[in-house]
């Protein structure tokens, strides 16, 4: 229960279906994640206990230093992705688990459905295409999702909103949250400058020719695929092709440059099967807001796969997630390793 309005109507729907329900927030990093009081005065309105759970010290370890790591070796992480894995669905149900809940439900817009002829779950996208968040939901498990609940799966964003608002809950006009939930602002640069100062290490900014383009205050504040704030003047735009943690050196090149027909994944999670035994089909998402491109998958060993686009893709970046799908269901997913 983060006191918006997703979390809120979940929580809503499911105790008019007759459901006995409580709201639990995580407190998973001071002042700039969940509103613990909007959450304690939506529980309030609805007639139902709520309980916080500190996760603080957890969400620091596993999350946080993990993005400040990342992006210390030239990556862009997924915190979202990796919150759910281990936070959410791990540490969260776990404790639903020894509290004596049955299931764990969330504001997510993604489905779960049961495939009776391998008798597995299935993690569908949302009815709404545009909110769908199924992408950061891969690496559930069949006994995770044989426990949670999507209450919003089947609804759109403006239906969630207008029955937020029949209800009269008090987060049915409350905004989007920001994109990262422990960085303010969304200031990437002045959070990573305040946990890890060190990453201020100026070096070279090249073409993919070698020649000089510029100076850069530290890999760590590019990500591959950026265009703006590159702070170098040419007559073509330029886009940040590679980075090169080791040299120290920021790559950039033209758009074209920034296209590859291939990538390695790696720490694959599948879920309507344990594993491919061979190469296999699917539409590939490289990011969240990425289109869905047709490819083939090459398993390599048990943990990792070389995918092969049927056409090049712009801004293929290691660190983030790649997650498969056929028509609307998860195949699976893994972390781009370049």
């Amino acid at each position: 229960m983060s006191g918006g309005v997703d979390s809120s109507l979940a929580a809503a729907l499911l105790r008019e279906q007759g459901f006995a329900v409580e709201g639990v927030t995580m407190k998973l990093t001071a002042g700039v994640c969940c509103d613990i009081g909007s959450a304690q005065a939506v529980c309030r309105h609805l007639g139902i206990p709520h309980r916080i759970i500190d996760l603080q010290e957890e969400f620091e370890r596993s999350v946080v230093m993990d993005f400040v790591e990342e992006y210390r070796h030239g990556r862009t992480p997924n915190p979202c992705v990796r919150c759910n894995d281990i936070i959410k669905f791990d540490r969260l149900l776990s404790y639903a688990r020894a509290e004596g809940f049955v299931r764990l439900a969330t504001g997510h817009y993604a489905r779960v459905e049961v495939d009776p002829f391998a008798n597995r779950h299935l993690l569908k996208k949302g009815a709404d295409e545009a909110k769908d968040q199924s992408y950061f939901l891969y690496r559930l498990t069949q006994e995770q999702l044989r426990q949670v609940l999507f209450p919003l799966g089947g609804y759109r964003k403006s239906d969630v909103r207008r029955l937020a608002a029949d209800r009269s809950l008090p987060a049915a006009e409350r905004p989007e949250s920001q994109e990262i939930c422990f960085v303010p602002d969304n200031d990437y640069r002045s959070f990573l400058m305040e946990r890890a100062p060190e990453v201020l290490r100026p070096g070279d900014m090249v073409r993919t020719d070698g020649s000089l383009a510029g100076r850069h205050e530290g890999v760590a504040f590019y990500t591959v695929g950026q265009r703006r704030g590159l702070g170098v003047s040419a007559s073509e735009r330029l886009y940040v092709v590679r980075i090169e943690p080791d040299s120290n050196r920021v790559v950039l090149g033209k758009k074209q440059e920034l296209e590859t027909g291939e990538m390695i994944v790696s720490h694959l999670r599948f879920l309507p099967f344990d594993g491919p035994g061979s190469p296999l089909r699917a539409e590939v998402k490289v990011r969240y807001r990425s289109a869905l491109v047709p490819a083939s998958l090459h398993p390599l060993n048990d943990d990792s796969a070389r995918v092969v686009f049927d056409r090049p893709v712009a801004g293929v970046t290691p660190g983030q997630a790649a997650v498969f799908y056929e028509w609307d269901t998860v195949i699976g997913g893994g972390i781009i390793e370049g």
